[in-house]
Formats: C-alpha cells, sequence, structure tokens
C-alpha cells in the first residue's frame, strides 16, 4: 500500500486514488442533478423523453448509414427501414415528448409487473430458505407499483418518469462517492 510519508512510524495512510476526486465530484453532480429531478419531476421526466428521442435519431441515422453501406448484401431493405422507423420514432418524440414520457412510464409498469410476477414466483420457490420473505416483498411490491402505474396512466406519467429519473440519478450518484471514499490507493 503507498503511504504519504514512508519514513513515518504511524500508522500508514493511503494516498487517494487517482481520479478519486472527480468520481467524487462526478457523484455529487448526480446527486444535485437528482434532487432537483426529484423537486422538478415533470422537467426531468421531458429531459428524459429527449435524451431518448435524441439517442434514437443517432441510432436510426446510424443504422441508415449502415444499411447504405452494406446495400449489395443480403436485407438491404430491411436495414433500411428498420433505421427510417427508428429516426422517425425519435423525430416524433423529439416532436412529442409528452407521448414519450407516457410510453416511458407504461415500459416502466410493463417491466415492474412482469419483474415484479417472476419474483414473487421465484420467492415461492426459495421458500423456507432464508432470505425468501425479502424477495416476496420485493415481487409484491412491484406488482404494487406497476398497477398504480396502470391506474394513474397517462396523467401521472410526468411525475412517475421524473421520480424515477431523479432517484436513479441521487443512487448513482451516492455510490460513485462511496467507491470513490473507498477505492483502493
Amino acid at each position: 500500500m503507498a503511504t504519504a510519508d514512508p519514513s513515518n512510524t504511524h500508522t500508514p495512510q493511503p494516498i487517494a486514488a487517482p481520479g478519486s476526486g472527480w468520481q467524487i465530484a462526478w457523484g455529487g453532480l448526480l446527486v444535485v442533478a437528482g434532487i432537483l429531478a426529484v423537486l422538478m419531476p415533470a422537467i426531468a421526466a421531458l429531459a428524459t423523453a429527449l435524451v431518448f428521442a435524441w439517442l434514437l435519431i443517432f441510432g436510426g441515422g446510424c443504422e441508415i448509414v449502415y444499411a447504405i453501406q452494406t446495400r449489395a448484401s443480403h436485407g438491404f431493405g430491411w436495414k433500411l427501414a428498420s433505421g427510417i422507423l427508428t429516426l422517425l420514432l425519435g423525430v416524433a418524440l423529439l416532436v412529442v415528448p409528452a407521448a414519450g414520457v407516457a410510453s416511458l412510464a407504461l415500459l416502466v409498469g410493463a417491466f415492474l409487473l412482469l419483474g415484479g410476477i417472476a419474483r414473487t414466483m421465484l420467492a415461492w420457490r426459495m421458500r423456507p430458505r432464508r432470505g425468501w420473505g425479502w424477495v416476496l416483498f420485493d415481487g409484491l411490491l412491484s406488482i404494487v407499483l406497476a398497477i398504480l402505474i396502470a391506474l394513474g396512466w397517462p396523467a401521472t406519467s410526468l411525475a412517475i418518469i421524473g421520480l424515477l429519473t431523479g432517484f436513479t440519478l441521487i443512487s448513482t450518484g451516492v455510490w460513485r462517492i462511496m467507491l470513490a471514499r473507498h477505492a483502493p490507493a
């Protein structure tokens, strides 16, 4: 382990890992952005939908370029159609971001429902092992959240996506800070 002063006889203190200060700063920015997203979920949801839209536009453009570059190979029409559809979906979400937010909320609800069912079934298979109740709790909670999303959809889409974005940013910022603080020298 590297020490600050090897001639010193006290317990060696680790030197911070290279880049750990940047990791802590980045983590702090993510936490602040997450808190702002939780405080302003509608803005966070729209920002999330716009980022998703630009990713689709970029991906669709790349697919179109790839299709044109490989036009002599099998499936050119399908590759081109896929790229055009991806690009158009991105443009549509960019023009009407509220539809993108509603779609994301619906996808999150479906993911929670299917994941909750799977974890509930897993919990029953794990029974009577220690901790099976936590898996059951997670599964049932996911199902309840999915039902709440479905009942409130599409009216609650902005809040759901905005809050999920905020909590994810906070969580990501915290683990970055924690890892940087405990990084080996």
